[in-house]
């Protein structure tokens, strides 16, 4: 099986993440959260098949983030406006997001990452 990470490349935790994926022998193809940022129809369906709140999708130690104000805004949006702002920045996506069939993770944490090699 093949997935897909979506990482940022300056990202000290994305370096981590590619890390571990290469030390496991995991296949993945990369992809660049800023010049190829998630769209609108992607984010809906990660979110769904992750059973996890929007909010958890956010990078809230991001410089963007805190920039917009988003931890005062996000609680007075809809799910829609949500997912639009998510799609208009790679960088206020939460990152690395692996990809894999019955798979989202957001961020990473090796234990949970240890999931995917078993």
């Amino acid at each position: 099986m093949k997935y897909l990470l979506i990482e940022y490349p300056k990202c000290s935790t994305c370096k981590k993440a590619k890390k571990f994926l290469e030390e496991h022998h995991i296949d993945y193809q990369d992809r660049h959260i800023v010049q190829d940022n998630p769209t609108k129809e992607e984010l809906k369906h990660w979110i769904k098949e992750s059973h996890r709140e929007i909010k958890t999708f956010f990078n809230t130690s991001g410089n963007l983030y805190k920039e917009l104000h988003l931890k005062d805004k996000l609680p007075l949006l809809s799910d829609e406006e949500k997912i639009d702002l998510l799609a208009s920045d790679g960088m206020l996506v939460k990152r690395p997001l692996l990809i894999g069939e019955n798979l989202i993770l957001s961020g990473f944490k090796e234990a949970e990452w240890q999931k995917i090699i078993k």
